[in-house]
């Protein structure tokens, strides 16, 4: 099978969803360097899928030498079928062994090693969107920060120095894990409300893998809720999974928030879950993470003119959420 088959498949499948043909800004999200393994899943050839033996690095050495470099993988809008946004993932690019994921080494990474590394993604996050803005994208970026170090970072002042000049710029997401939200709300809600005057809002992620209140979501004004892929994974067949997933859609949008499934990845997940009315998604079947300039390529090649596309701001009093048009 060529890249070109599994790229007109997953276009296939993408219309049967709405029963026509698609939108010209909704091309195929796969990148050229994308390959099908025997079992179907779609994986990049610039990244190994799995790392069976994981080299011992310390994550020091990586932020010392300047080795980490971001990834993109695209958000996908369930509705309206384009390009959303995307989430930043950390890679260690190392010179022996090549492209290694930052998960690896987090649990015995010291706290200074980790707000370095967090603070060099936040930074080098916000400088990537003007490149994208730069060639008629407007796209809301989200990055993963520990609360923890929300609390020792002056995360509202990194963003205030470093964010893009543009006035289209749409703000960032930052996703907490519900776990971490779980434990502090009160300290979660505080952080949340200084970081909204500088255009940050909160995403839970993970959703269902902690025991959230629902007194305590509603204080948070959070952005979005990431369904943890352990449940979007078979919630087409699964009936539990099902359940949880439809649950944590309709408690989004009671809240007046947005659902995103992470880790999509078959096309019977992904229609069941745009039935339920899922707002995002997030997927090795949409697209992997891949490095900044390939994103980039992969913008360009969807669309002949960029500024064909433009912004939609979301509604006064909705949670800001960055879509693209045509």
């Amino acid at each position: 099978m060529t890249v070109d088959d599994t790229t007109s498949g997953l276009q296939r499948a993408l219309d049967e969803l709405t029963g026509a043909t698609a939108a010209p800004s909704m091309q195929p999200v796969l990148p050229d360097d994308v390959a099908v393994g025997s079992s179907g899943t779609k994986i990049a050839q610039t990244e190994s899928p799995h790392l069976p033996d994981t080299p011992a690095v310390v994550l020091s050495g990586p932020v010392n030498e300047n080795w980490l470099e971001l990834w993109y993988q695209p958000k996908i809008d369930l509705r309206q079928k384009c390009l959303a946004g995307a989430e930043a993932f950390t890679r260690i690019r190392h010179p022996d062994h090549g492209v290694l994921s930052v998960e690896s080494y987090l649990e015995s990474a010291d706290e200074d090693s980790l707000a370095r590394l967090i603070e060099r993604a936040l930074v080098t996050t916000l400088s990537d969107w003007t490149k994208f803005g730069d060639a008629g994208f407007n796209l809301r970026l989200a990055i993963n920060i520990p609360v923890n170090l929300l609390l020792r970072l002056p995360i509202s002042e990194l963003v205030n120095e470093h964010h893009p000049k543009s006035e289209q710029w749409p703000g960032l997401i930052v996703e907490i894990t519900e776990d971490q939200f779980v434990r502090d709300p009160k300290r979660v809600r505080d952080i949340a409300n200084q970081l909204r005057a500088n255009a940050i809002a909160i995403a839970i992620d993970d959703f269902g893998a902690g025991y959230s209140s629902f007194s305590a979501m509603r204080e948070l004004a959070f952005a979005e809720i990431k369904i943890n892929k352990s449940f979007v994974n078979h919630c087409a067949t699964d009936a539990t999974n099902a359940a949880i997933c439809q649950t944590a859609i309709d408690l989004a949008h009671r809240f007046g928030s947005t659902a995103v499934a992470d880790g999509i990845e078959n096309i019977t997940d992904l229609q069941t879950l745009q039935i339920m009315g899922c707002d995002f998604g997030q997927g090795t079947l949409l697209a992997p993470p891949m490095t900044q300039e390939r994103f980039l390529e992969l913008l360009q090649q969807r669309v002949s003119k960029p500024s064909a596309q433009q912004f939609v701001p979301a509604a006064d009093g909705e949670p800001a959420s960055s879509r693209l048009s045509a």
